[in-house]
């Protein structure tokens, strides 16, 4: 099987908790603690993979400076884009109704593009995962559809509440879901083939953007709609992740 359809299949998994997640807002009201404690626990998961996964693995392979300077981009590149997300509506994709105005012409469209800013990173990270010699992270695909899923179902409760159609939620994020297996099968077939550096230079890239969105959008959900136990949760999910990758010892 080609390199591009592998990375595009682990892809269209890690992103197919976001229809799931769709779905289920559909058959059961889920308490708010709930979901934001398997996000916290998310958190936790996605952390220790860009760390150790990521970050580490792209310093033996690359060196200190591909690694900075990826990690720096990727963080600023995040921001501005999140930053411009933002003003047309997509603040609200990872809240609930109370955040999601109906009426909005425009809130779907900046909702769905927020959600694939969001999935881009995760995506391009499996494909290019496939191409290192340590192969597709399971630690990061646990994270991918870990945080995927509670961002969905919160998401997908206030545009129902907000007015929006069952088809237009489950489409909107079925098409988010496809876009992300597709973001994963273009990054490892345009990348195939390059120098370890710039994998490493990918990865950082990547990494930066994911950190910055976990602290900008991810955690401080978490906190709002869990409170107490946010902290904790997180650190689980890392250790939970970190057991995961490294195994006892």
């Amino acid at each position: 099987m080609h390199i591009g359809l592998q990375a595009g299949l682990w892809g269209l998994l890690g992103a197919s908790s976001l229809v799931i997640g769709a779905a289920l807002a559909y058959l059961a009201d889920f308490p708010k603690r709930l979901t934001a404690g398997v996000l916290a626990f998310g958190c936790g998961v996605l952390i220790s993979a860009v760390a150790y996964d990521l970050i580490m693995d792209g310093f033996r392979q690359g060196g200190t400076w591909p690694i900075v300077g990826g990690t720096l981009a990727g963080s600023l590149i995040y921001t501005v884009a999140n930053w411009l997300v933002a003003r047309q509506g997509g603040r609200s994709r990872k809240h609930g109704a109370g955040r999601q105005a109906s009426g909005e012409a425009q809130a779907g469209a900046a909702i769905a593009i927020g959600s694939v800013l969001d999935g881009i990173p995760e995506s391009v990270v499996l494909g290019v995962g496939l191409l290192g010699e340590s192969g597709l992270s399971l630690p990061m695909l646990a994270a991918i559809f870990l945080s995927n899923l509670p961002e969905a179902l919160s998401s997908a409760s206030g545009m129902r509440q907000a007015g929006r159609s069952r088809a237009y939620v489950l489409g909107l994020w079925t098409c988010v879901a496809l876009l992300s297996g597709l973001a994963a099968g273009l990054g490892a077939t345009l990348l195939g083939g390059v120098s370890a550096q710039t994998l490493a230079a990918v990865n950082a890239l990547a990494a930066g953007a994911l950190l910055t969105m976990i602290a900008d959008t991810m955690i401080p959900q978490a906190v709002e709609e869990e409170h107490g136990a946010t902290g904790l949760l997180v650190v689980l999910g890392l250790l939970c992740a970190f057991v995961l990758s490294h195994g006892w010892q």
